[in-house]
């Protein structure tokens, strides 16, 4: 599944009709699918098997190959969405939760610390938008207008913002405060896939560190760990990323990753992702990279390493 640092540049993007997100195609035809796996082939990223349904996961598997080109690695850096979790948690339970309870949160919290840093960070935000002519912006007035017309337009701009599901520091930021209330509440419960817990749990025991990096704040990160299913899974992660050390379609922020996680060399790092911008992204990094399936449910077969 994973390969090495390529030297030549990767192909570009196939642009298939009717495809939701950039590198699944969900829904497309068969020969569409086939030229885009040559097409990573071509690039060295390599892609799971055809799909199967996702009942088929809980059928028994055979053992699997060995994985070749990873007896360097001596980290894992993990994406969340379509990687650890199903993208249906994120979409269907976390941002329905924040969107709900946005208004509640500001309202009980207003006047903090932590809630005028979030503010302070989403009118710099909402000045910018406005600027650039971004669609749903809408000004936020000065305190003295009162705390309800604050609120009312904050509101206003982080519906707008969820909606279009921007990777923006200062939505994630308030986002992750607003999860924080629904974690500890029993309101939500972090769901990963079966197979990560093990997996998590093996490459602890065999020294590799393991780490996630995701548009999420590190907060958002820790409380979907500490809070899952299976228990608290934070005691075999050995740190958390977010969009402050860089967007995940840069590789620059894969190379800051590289000083921070304590290996010689970028090959040394196994990132594992569902979006294929952000597996060119590392690999122009120098990472090794495995690329989730094209309907964006992650291939379990990486978590076998």
């Amino acid at each position: 599944m994973m390969t090495t640092t390529m030297a030549s540049p990767l192909p570009p993007v196939p642009q298939v009709s009717g495809c939701s997100r950039a590198g699944r195609v969900p829904g497309c035809a068969s020969s569409q699918l086939r030229r885009r796996r040559r097409s990573l082939k071509a690039a060295g990223i390599s892609t799971p098997p055809p799909r199967r349904r996702l009942d088929d996961e809980r059928r028994p598997r055979a053992a699997p190959a060995s994985l070749p080109g990873l007896a360097s690695v001596r980290s894992v850096v993990l994406d969340i969405e379509g990687t650890t979790s199903p993208i249906s948690f994120v979409t269907d339970v976390l941002f329905p939760y924040a969107r709900d309870n946005v208004r509640k949160h500001l309202d009980a919290t207003y006047g903090s610390d932590e809630t005028n840093d979030d503010i302070a960070l989403l009118r710099a935000q909402v000045e910018q938008d406005l600027a650039e002519g971004v669609a749903g912006a809408v000004p936020v007035p000065p305190d003295e207008a009162g705390k309800d017309e604050v609120i009312a337009a904050l509101v206003a701009n982080v519906e707008a913002m969820i909606d279009a599901d921007r990777k923006i520091t200062s939505l994630k930021q308030l986002q992750g405060h607003i999860w924080r209330t629904g974690f500890e509440g029993q309101e939500i419960k972090g769901v990963v896939f079966d197979d990560v817990p093990p997996a998590l749990e093996r490459w602890h025991a065999n020294g590799i560190k393991t780490y996630i990096y995701s548009s999420g704040s590190r907060e958002a990160q820790r409380l979907i760990f500490g809070n899952t299913t299976y228990g608290d899974l934070r005691k075999y992660l050995c740190g958390f990323f977010d969009t402050m050390v860089g967007t995940k379609r840069e590789p620059r922020s894969y190379s800051e990753i590289w000083q921070s996680v304590g290996v010689d060399r970028p090959s040394q790092i196994l990132f594992l992702t569902d979006v294929y911008q952000e597996a060119t992204a590392a690999k122009a990094a120098g990472d090794h990279i495995c690329l989730a399936d094209e309907n964006g449910v992650a291939p379990r077969s990486k978590f076998r390493y």
